[in-house]
């Protein structure tokens, strides 16, 4: 039977995962509370009842990500396109607006992530810079188009493409950069919407960035992948890797030296 002290103990743990940045490594508490988490079925089952009361979901709990959650629909935790818009000054919420906001993330997440293999090897480490999510998903843009262009001339109707198609006329119409009075890149522009994207995922502790040249570069962190080994399920995930638009290299899992010479 579980006892107060065991209830509390659950839910520290899951306080400690709704801290983006805190680790088990860097707190002999949060370290103890994962290492209980793994080694007590019952303590372990107690956590993802309390996590559910909450309106969480415990997605992995180890010693290098920590306690991975994620909301559940309605959950008052959860992250709302107002929410993410507020946090990362997105001018414009217009629907069409969240859907390349949504088109980004996912960018970011295949060219972290490109293969399988990557996303399983908990040693693995991808990099991603703003130019390169902005080049994929203008490239991504590209096929879109001339798919599209194809189903007109054979009279197929564009609404029944894949949801990634209804995007790409807003983003491939944008410009790819232009610098503010200070320098920075300017907020209208797609690597400025991409910058402020990768920009939120450091700060939910799901990348680290690297350096802040052409608008910085990140690394990956295991917060992030098991949040998108959750992501890969997803049709338009799949859909993005199949335009091959992502190229990966050798067997260790680096990017093509065209993609990396940023990094």
């Amino acid at each position: 039977m579980s006892t107060s002290t065991d209830v509390e103990s659950a839910a520290r743990l899951i306080s400690f995962g709704m801290r983006p940045k805190q680790l088990p490594g860097r707190d002999v508490v949060y370290a103890e509370l994962v290492r209980r988490y793994g080694e007590d079925s019952a303590f372990k089952q107690l956590t993802h009842s309390v996590a559910a009361g909450l309106g969480l979901m415990v997605l992995d709990v180890s010693t290098q990500a920590g306690a991975v959650l994620a909301a559940t629909d309605e959950s008052v935790f959860e992250i709302k396109m107002d929410s993410y818009a507020r946090q990362s000054k997105i001018r414009e919420r217009r629907e069409t607006e969240k859907v390349l906001h949504g088109l980004v993330h996912l960018a970011t997440a295949a060219l972290g992530y490109p293969r399988p293999d990557d996303l399983a090897n908990d040693t693995y480490i991808g990099r991603v810079s703003v130019e390169q999510v902005d080049g994929v998903v203008r490239e991504a843009c590209r096929i879109l188009d001339e798919r599209a262009a194809k189903a007109e001339r054979n009279n197929d109707p564009l609404s029944d493409a894949p949801e990634l198609e209804q995007a790409w006329r807003a983003y491939a119409r944008r410009p790819a950069a232009a610098a503010t009075k200070d320098g920075r890149l300017a907020s209208d522009t797609t690597r400025g919407m991409v910058s402020r994207a990768l920009r939120f995922l450091a700060d939910q502790g799901f990348l680290v960035q690297v350096n802040s040249e052409q608008g910085g570069t990140y690394r990956t962190t295991p917060r992030y992948q098991v949040q998108v080994r959750e992501l890969a399920a997803d049709s338009a995930f799949e859909e993005l890797l199949e335009l091959g638009v992502v190229a990966v290299g050798d067997s260790a899992g680096t990017l093509r030296p065209s993609i990396s010479d940023t990094l």
